[in-house]
This record gives C-alpha cells, sequence and structure tokens, in this order.
C-alpha cells in the first residue's frame, strides 16, 4: 500500500460521491474526480486543495470513458476506483417512459460493465474496484421500477467480476439504504432509516477498509430486505403485495 492513495471517484459531483471526496480528501488521498457535470467537479476539487484531478465523463458513452481512462493513465497506477453514478426515476413500472427507462439502463447497469473494463487496467496489483448496487436490487419491491432492476443486475455483475478478477484485483460491491440525495428527495413515501451522505460516505470508507465483499448499510435496513431476499417466493411475495395497499 503506498504512502498516499490515488483513488477515482466516478459520480463526484454530488451526493455520496462528493461526501466520499471530501473524506478522503481529508485523509490525505489524491483524487481522480468524475462526473458529467465539469463544473461542479472543479469547484469540489477548489475546496479540497490544489492536486486533484477533475475529468469528466459520461459512464454510458463508452468513447468519454475511454477517453478519461487515456487521461488517467499518465497520472499513474490508481489503489482504488469506486464507480457510484447512477440515474433515477420512481414510479410504477407502467407509467416510466421508455426513453427514461433506457437511459436509466444505459447509465446504471451498461455503464458499470464499462467501468468494468475500463478500470482494472488502470489499478495497481493488488488495486480495489467497488461498484454500487442497491438495497434495492435486493428484491423487486413496488416502485422500484427500472432502477430496481437495473441495480440487481449490477450486483449480479459485480459477484462474476469478483470471481474472475480474484487474486489480482479486490472486487468490493457497495450496497446503500436510503440517503438524502437530490435524486432520493423525489419519492413520494417515507424512507426508513435514511442517513446522510457524509453518514454514508464514512460507512462506504469502513467498509472498503474490512474485509468482507458487500459494504452494506444501515443494517436495520439492510438485514431484513436480506431476509426477505432468501425466503422463498411464496413467503416473500405476499409481503411485498401488501407494500401496494
Amino acid at each position: 500500500m503506498h504512502s498516499r492513495e490515488t483513488i477515482w471517484i466516478i459520480g463526484a459531483s454530488e451526493g455520496i460521491g462528493a461526501a466520499l471526496a471530501r473524506a478522503w480528501a481529508a485523509r490525505g488521498a489524491r483524487l481522480v474526480l468524475s462526473a458529467r457535470s465539469e463544473e461542479r467537479l472543479l469547484v469540489l476539487a477548489a475546496s479540497l486543495g490544489s492536486d486533484h484531478v477533475v475529468v469528466p465523463l459520461d459512464v454510458s458513452d463508452r468513447i468519454s470513458l475511454e477517453l478519461a481512462a487515456e487521461t488517467i493513465t499518465l497520472i499513474g497506477p490508481l489503489d482504488r476506483v469506486i464507480h457510484l453514478a447512477a440515474l433515477y426515476d420512481p414510479g410504477k413500472i407502467a407509467d416510466l417512459s421508455p426513453d427514461t427507462a433506457a437511459q436509466i439502463v444505459s447509465a446504471n447497469l451498461t455503464g458499470s460493465f464499462h467501468i468494468a473494463q475500463v478500470a482494472p487496467p488502470l489499478l495497481r496489483d493488488g488495486g480495489q474496484l467497488a461498484l454500487c448496487g442497491s438495497v434495492a436490487g435486493y428484491f423487486g419491491l413496488p416502485q422500484g421500477q427500472i432502477y430496481s432492476a437495473t441495480k440487481a443486475g449490477v450486483i449480479n455483475l459485480t459477484e462474476s467480476l469478483r470471481a474472475e478478477l480474484a487474486g489480482r484485483i479486490d472486487v468490493r460491491l457497495i450496497s446503500p439504504g436510503f440517503v438524502d440525495t437530490r435524486l432520493t428527495r423525489r419519492n413520494d413515501f417515507r424512507m426508513p432509516a435514511l442517513l446522510t451522505p457524509d453518514t454514508a460516505a464514512l460507512a462506504i470508507i469502513a467498509g472498503l477498509m474490512a474485509r468482507r465483499f458487500e459494504v452494506h448499510f444501515p443494517r436495520r435496513l439492510t438485514w431484513p430486505l436480506k431476509l426477505l431476499r432468501a425466503l422463498p417466493y411464496w413467503a416473500a411475495l405476499p409481503l411485498t403485495r401488501r407494500l401496494t395497499q
């Protein structure tokens, strides 16, 4: 482990990503900050110090991601890559426009696939690659719609990647519960165990520094949902049906 880590955070312009950047910068890390909004990234980088690098990109655009990777190659081997970028649109499946659904799939699932291919060569031997699923991907819940489906896909993708890169790259899965961000404020229901982005960032850092494959939080929400996933359908589906009533 280097005395000073170099960490690439994708989805760093706001929310959990920005909080994670602040927390890791406070620990002395050198950051590569990426998202679609270059302006927000520059403001964040300026607030953190002078030696952080801004590399704007769109994870759903493979060309922009490969160009970003070329820039990052010049910085040197990375210690960690943390991919948090995602799109979200709450509501029932029947109410979502096909175009919006396609954008969510492209950003969340295909974007994670792009990162899974592009990021490993940028990491030092034994470096860490963390992809962001969600507790929403554990089981199909009402109003989970295409977002939850993409996060279920990211969970599956990360599990496969963990096996394929074993011994070379430390692959991790991040599964947050509800975090108070611009995206979740669109929800029209009470969000149990709601966390601040700063609290979520600290939980992610603690989890990535530990040894478990999955970093999931808060436990008072994640364990019941894990139990729901473990139940047979004859027991689980009646429980989820009640949530629509």
